[in-house]
């Protein structure tokens, strides 16, 4: 059996500055996906009962999103 071995290669984050990068980007993303949310529940809370109703969600569906 062979093996390749690359030395060069390093694990994601294994380097400060991987890490550090990590470190900054992490917080970005979770603003955006909380924003994400955000702009959903609202489109949500627009439609009527039964427009909801056609999707398969209910009122008491749009805060667990």
């Amino acid at each position: 059996m062979a093996y390749f071995f690359d030395p060069t290669a390093r694990a994601s984050g294994s380097t400060l500055a991987g890490k550090l990068a990590h470190f900054l980007t992490r917080p970005a993303g979770v603003i955006a996906d909380w924003n994400d949310r955000r702009i959903t529940r609202k489109a949500l809370s627009k439609l009527s009962n039964r427009e909801l109703d056609d999707i398969g969600l209910s009122r008491a569906d749009i805060a667990d999103i």
